[in-house]
This record gives C-alpha cells, sequence and structure tokens, in this order.
C-alpha cells in the first residue's frame, strides 16, 4: 500500500486520545491474528482431508473444500472465513472506534485471510472473509456486493468473475453508502489483492476455460 493511501485510511482515526489509539491499533492486531485462522485448513484437518494447498486447486478455500470434503465441508469454511471478517470489525463497532480504524481492522483480517502467519504465509484468495468485513462495515454495502456478485454469475456463469466484478464495485458501494473515504480505500486496496490473487483464474477466463457455474 503507498504511504499517501495508508495516510488516508488514517486521516479519520479517533481524536480521542492515546489510549483510543492504542485500542484501535490492538483491535487491527487481533484482526490480523483472526484472519490468519485459516478455516479452511482447519476443517480439512479436522475431516482428514489433508492440507487443500497441496489438492484440489490448491486454494483452502470453500470452492476447493466442497471438491475435497463435499458440502459440509465448503459450508464450515465458508462461515468461518465470513466470521474472521465480521467480528473484529464488528467489535470495533461495540468499541466506538472511528472509521479509519474499522477499515483498517477489516483491511488486517482480509491480508490474515490471504498470507496467514499461523500457516506459513499461504493462505487463500478472500473472498468470504472480504465479504465478512463488506457486510460488518455496512449491511448495505455488504449486499451491494452480494447482489452484484449474483447478477453477474446469472448472467456469465463464472465465480471467479463474480467475484472479481463484485468486488471491483465495493469502494463505490462503500462510498456512497457511508461516505467514508477510509472504508472505500480499504475496499481498494481489497479489491486490488482480489485481483492478483485471481490471476490465473484470470488467464483462464481470457481463453475461455475457466469453470462455469452448474458444469464440471
Amino acid at each position: 500500500m503507498s504511504p499517501q493511501a495508508a495516510q488516508g485510511l488514517l486521516d479519520q482515526t479517533s481524536p480521542r486520545g492515546c489510549n483510543a489509539d492504542m485500542t484501535g491499533f490492538l483491535m487491527v492486531f487481533i484482526g490480523y491474528l483472526a484472519g490468519s485462522l485459516s478455516a479452511g485448513i482447519i476443517v480439512a484437518r479436522l475431516m482428514g482431508l489433508g492440507d487443500p494447498r497441496e489438492d484440489g486447486s490448491g486454494n483452502p478455500g470453500a470452492t476447493n473444500l466442497l471438491r475435497l470434503g463435499g458440502r459440509n465441508a465448503a459450508a464450515a469454511t465458508l462461515l468461518g472465513d465470513a466470521l474472521k471478517g465480521v467480528l473484529p470489525v464488528l467489535a470495533g463497532h461495540a468499541l466506538g472506534l472511528s472509521s479509519g480504524f474499522l477499515a483498517l481492522i477489516g483491511l488486517a483480517a482480509f491480508l490474515g485471510h490471504l498470507y496467514p502467519v499461523f500457516f506459513g504465509f499461504r493462505g487463500g484468495k478472500g473472498i468470504a472473509t472480504g465479504l465478512g468485513v463488506f457486510v460488518a462495515w455496512s449491511w448495505l454495502v455488504g449486499l451491494g456486493v452480494i447482489l452484484s456478485w449474483l447478477a453477474i454469475a446469472a448472467l456469465m456463469r463464472i465465480s471467479s468473475l463474480a467475484a472479481l466484478v463484485s468486488f471491483a464495485l465495493a469502494p463505490l458501494y462503500a462510498l456512497f453508502i457511508t461516505g467514508s473515504r477510509p472504508l472505500a480505500a480499504a475496499a481498494a486496496v481489497m479489491a486490488l489483492l482480489t485481483t492478483w490473487r485471481h490471476r490465473s483464474n484470470i488467464q483462464r477466463i481470457a481463453r475461455g476455460e475457466e469453470p462455469r457455474i452448474g458444469r464440471r
């Protein structure tokens, strides 16, 4: 992240003094640790499925867990990954932290999922965790992202493309729904990271080889 973007996230942090700032930065750290708890890897180990980073698509997300362990494994992974985005941000709301800190907490949880300290910094692509962050920032932002995903998925029948487009729209939803530039800036960083993590999917989309929803 550029220094300008980082400063933009901090512009609206709480002015209530050192204690509030310390609480905010502590929650950012906790957000990263929460994000580092890879639900897919934990679920796979509990179900005896091995390491999802070494099988299937190599991604410890719900889609790969569906292939490796079925619907129950996928549902547990999806829920776990979403909650680790939701809970730290909701805790920040409960503590009365500013939108700047809420932006940083959500971004930290997202980065934890992508680069988990507990699992060798080899994480997933961040869709469920990112969606959890958006919902916790504002349920309307989350709803906008979900509806965008559903619309693109129904039209194009490509899950990865739906994720890329819906996350690309998230900064606009965050800005116009919440009016918060820090939230919009954090959402933009998340959208860029999502695009980077989906670069192999983008290449397959360009070649017409990306799997379509409902087809094997």
